[in-house]
Protein backbone atom coordinates (compact mmCIF):
# COMPACT_ATOMS: atom_id res chain seq x y z
CA UNK A 1 0.00 0.00 0.00
CA UNK A 2 1.28 3.39 -1.10
CA UNK A 3 0.93 6.18 1.76
CA UNK A 4 1.51 9.89 1.53
CA UNK A 5 4.89 10.69 4.21
CA UNK A 6 5.31 14.34 3.50
CA UNK A 7 4.97 17.42 0.77
CA UNK A 8 7.86 19.30 -0.31
CA UNK A 9 8.17 22.69 0.61
CA UNK A 10 10.46 25.38 -0.53
CA UNK A 11 14.41 25.44 -1.05
CA UNK A 12 16.47 25.89 1.78
CA UNK A 13 19.90 27.69 0.80
CA UNK A 14 22.21 26.76 -1.80
CA UNK A 15 23.09 23.16 -1.64
CA UNK A 16 19.96 21.59 -2.60
CA UNK A 17 18.02 20.84 0.89
CA UNK A 18 14.19 21.21 1.04
CA UNK A 19 12.15 21.92 3.50
CA UNK A 20 9.27 19.19 4.17
CA UNK A 21 5.67 19.29 5.27
CA UNK A 22 5.94 15.73 7.36
CA UNK A 23 2.84 13.88 6.73
CA UNK A 24 3.35 10.65 8.85
CA UNK A 25 4.03 9.75 12.55
CA UNK A 26 7.75 7.74 12.04
CA UNK A 27 9.46 10.59 9.76
CA UNK A 28 13.00 8.87 11.01
CA UNK A 29 11.32 5.35 9.22
CA UNK A 30 9.84 6.27 6.14
CA UNK A 31 12.12 9.93 5.67
CA UNK A 32 15.48 8.74 6.70
CA UNK A 33 18.66 8.60 4.37
CA UNK A 34 18.46 5.89 2.06
CA UNK A 35 14.98 5.74 1.50
CA UNK A 36 13.55 5.24 -1.13
CA UNK A 37 10.19 7.14 -2.17
CA UNK A 38 7.87 7.41 -4.90
CA UNK A 39 6.28 11.14 -6.24
CA UNK A 40 3.24 12.47 -7.21
CA UNK A 41 3.51 13.81 -9.94
CA UNK A 42 5.42 10.74 -10.55
CA UNK A 43 7.63 11.84 -12.95
CA UNK A 44 9.70 13.64 -10.62
CA UNK A 45 10.77 10.16 -8.57
CA UNK A 46 11.55 7.95 -7.43
CA UNK A 47 13.76 10.27 -4.96
CA UNK A 48 16.21 8.84 -2.83
CA UNK A 49 16.82 10.54 0.59
CA UNK A 50 20.78 11.99 1.15
CA UNK A 51 20.24 13.34 4.73
CA UNK A 52 18.20 14.88 6.65
CA UNK A 53 18.23 16.70 9.49
CA UNK A 54 15.78 19.61 11.91
CA UNK A 55 16.39 23.15 11.44
CA UNK A 56 14.32 25.73 13.20
CA UNK A 57 11.74 22.96 14.20
CA UNK A 58 11.48 21.93 10.35
CA UNK A 59 12.66 18.68 8.89
CA UNK A 60 15.01 19.37 6.00
CA UNK A 61 15.73 16.84 3.20
CA UNK A 62 18.32 16.09 0.70
CA UNK A 63 18.01 13.63 -2.23
CA UNK A 64 20.27 12.60 -4.18
CA UNK A 65 21.64 13.86 -7.63
CA UNK A 66 19.86 17.67 -5.71
CA UNK A 67 23.27 19.72 -5.99
CA UNK A 68 22.00 22.90 -6.02
CA UNK A 69 18.74 25.76 -4.91
CA UNK A 70 17.09 25.37 -8.30
CA UNK A 71 16.68 21.69 -8.34
CA UNK A 72 15.41 21.59 -5.02
CA UNK A 73 12.81 24.69 -6.07
CA UNK A 74 12.20 22.91 -9.17
CA UNK A 75 10.52 19.67 -6.69
CA UNK A 76 8.33 22.01 -4.87
CA UNK A 77 4.77 20.93 -3.84
CA UNK A 78 5.82 17.27 -4.46
CA UNK A 79 4.36 14.47 -2.66
CA UNK A 80 6.55 11.97 -1.17
CA UNK A 81 5.10 8.86 -1.12
CA UNK A 82 6.10 5.11 1.12
CA UNK A 83 5.17 1.77 0.32
CA UNK A 84 3.86 0.54 3.40
CA UNK A 85 2.47 -3.31 4.27
CA UNK A 86 -1.31 -2.76 4.82
CA UNK A 87 -1.13 -5.23 7.99
CA UNK A 88 1.90 -2.98 9.65
CA UNK A 89 0.93 -0.87 13.09
CA UNK A 90 2.97 1.46 14.46
CA UNK A 91 5.02 0.54 17.29
CA UNK A 92 3.03 2.95 19.44
CA UNK A 93 -0.76 1.21 19.82
CA UNK A 94 -2.48 4.57 20.81
CA UNK A 95 -1.20 5.84 16.93
CA UNK A 96 -2.63 5.08 14.09
CA UNK A 97 -1.84 5.20 10.31
CA UNK A 98 -4.48 7.12 7.69
CA UNK A 99 -5.45 3.92 5.80
CA UNK A 100 -6.01 1.93 8.92
CA UNK A 101 -8.77 4.67 9.99
CA UNK A 102 -10.37 5.74 6.85
CA UNK A 103 -13.72 4.21 6.66
CA UNK A 104 -13.99 3.23 9.91
CA UNK A 105 -17.89 3.66 11.46
CA UNK A 106 -18.06 6.75 13.98
CA UNK A 107 -20.54 5.90 16.52
CA UNK A 108 -21.30 7.19 19.72
CA UNK A 109 -21.20 4.86 23.24
CA UNK A 110 -24.69 3.45 23.24
CA UNK A 111 -23.87 2.58 19.78
CA UNK A 112 -25.79 4.99 17.56
CA UNK A 113 -24.06 5.57 14.40
CA UNK A 114 -22.82 8.97 13.64
CA UNK A 115 -21.03 8.55 10.05
CA UNK A 116 -17.81 6.94 8.15
CA UNK A 117 -14.20 8.61 8.38
CA UNK A 118 -13.51 9.94 4.87
CA UNK A 119 -10.58 11.57 5.52
CA UNK A 120 -7.77 12.21 7.71
CA UNK A 121 -6.90 15.85 7.81
CA UNK A 122 -3.57 16.97 9.31
CA UNK A 123 -3.28 20.51 10.86
CA UNK A 124 -0.15 21.83 12.86
CA UNK A 125 -2.10 21.41 16.03
CA UNK A 126 -4.18 18.65 15.85
CA UNK A 127 -5.70 15.84 13.05
CA UNK A 128 -9.41 15.98 12.14
CA UNK A 129 -11.47 13.08 11.57
CA UNK A 130 -13.70 14.18 8.13
CA UNK A 131 -16.84 12.11 8.74
CA UNK A 132 -19.70 11.76 6.51
CA UNK A 133 -22.93 11.23 7.90
CA UNK A 134 -25.66 8.99 6.35
CA UNK A 135 -27.52 12.37 5.03
CA UNK A 136 -24.32 13.23 3.14
CA UNK A 137 -23.32 16.09 4.98
CA UNK A 138 -19.81 16.03 6.47
CA UNK A 139 -18.46 17.06 10.23
CA UNK A 140 -15.07 17.31 11.45
CA UNK A 141 -14.15 15.80 14.48
CA UNK A 142 -11.14 15.95 16.16
CA UNK A 143 -8.92 13.24 16.81
CA UNK A 144 -8.25 14.03 20.55
CA UNK A 145 -8.58 11.21 23.10
CA UNK A 146 -11.14 13.90 24.64
CA UNK A 147 -13.30 13.12 22.37
CA UNK A 148 -12.38 9.99 20.38
CA UNK A 149 -12.26 7.40 23.29
CA UNK A 150 -11.69 4.55 21.07
CA UNK A 151 -10.36 2.64 18.51
CA UNK A 152 -11.35 -0.97 18.12
CA UNK A 153 -9.63 -2.17 14.15
CA UNK A 154 -11.16 -5.72 14.56
CA UNK A 155 -14.80 -4.01 15.01
CA UNK A 156 -13.72 -1.10 12.19
CA UNK A 157 -15.25 1.74 14.68
CA UNK A 158 -14.55 4.51 16.26
CA UNK A 159 -15.94 5.59 19.37
CA UNK A 160 -16.76 8.96 20.11
CA UNK A 161 -17.84 11.63 23.40
CA UNK A 162 -18.55 14.71 21.24
CA UNK A 163 -19.21 17.92 23.49
CA UNK A 164 -22.60 19.49 22.88
CA UNK A 165 -22.84 21.73 19.30
CA UNK A 166 -20.06 19.45 17.35
CA UNK A 167 -22.33 16.82 15.95
CA UNK A 168 -25.91 17.94 16.61
CA UNK A 169 -26.24 21.86 16.17
CA UNK A 170 -29.42 21.86 18.13
CA UNK A 171 -27.26 20.77 20.94
CA UNK A 172 -25.07 24.13 20.68
CA UNK A 173 -24.77 25.92 23.74
CA UNK A 174 -25.39 29.35 22.90
CA UNK A 175 -22.12 31.55 22.93
CA UNK A 176 -23.09 35.06 23.91
CA UNK A 177 -25.61 36.85 26.09
CA UNK A 178 -26.96 39.25 23.07
CA UNK A 179 -27.47 35.54 20.93
CA UNK A 180 -29.07 34.14 24.59
CA UNK A 181 -31.07 37.44 24.14
CA UNK A 182 -31.84 36.96 21.07
CA UNK A 183 -33.04 33.35 21.02
CA UNK A 184 -34.97 33.66 24.50
CA UNK A 185 -35.51 36.90 25.46
CA UNK A 186 -33.43 36.40 28.18
CA UNK A 187 -31.28 39.45 30.63
CA UNK A 188 -28.42 40.16 27.70
CA UNK A 189 -26.68 40.93 31.41
CA UNK A 190 -27.07 37.19 31.87
CA UNK A 191 -23.44 35.59 31.70
CA UNK A 192 -24.00 32.85 28.80
CA UNK A 193 -20.61 31.04 28.17
CA UNK A 194 -19.89 28.40 25.03
CA UNK A 195 -18.62 25.85 26.02
CA UNK A 196 -18.40 24.25 22.37
CA UNK A 197 -14.79 23.67 20.72
CA UNK A 198 -14.37 24.88 17.42
CA UNK A 199 -13.47 22.00 14.93
CA UNK A 200 -12.05 24.34 12.35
Amino acid sequence: MQLVVARIGRAHGIKGEVTVEVRTDEPELRLGPGAVLATEPAGVGPLTVETGRVHSGRLLLRFEGVKDRTAAEALRNTLLISDVDPDERPEDPEEFYDHQLVDLDVVLADGTEIGRITEITHLPSQDLFIVERPDGSEVMIPFVEEIVTEIDLDEQRAVVDPPPGLIDDSQAVIASARDAEEAAGSDPEGDARSDVKDAG
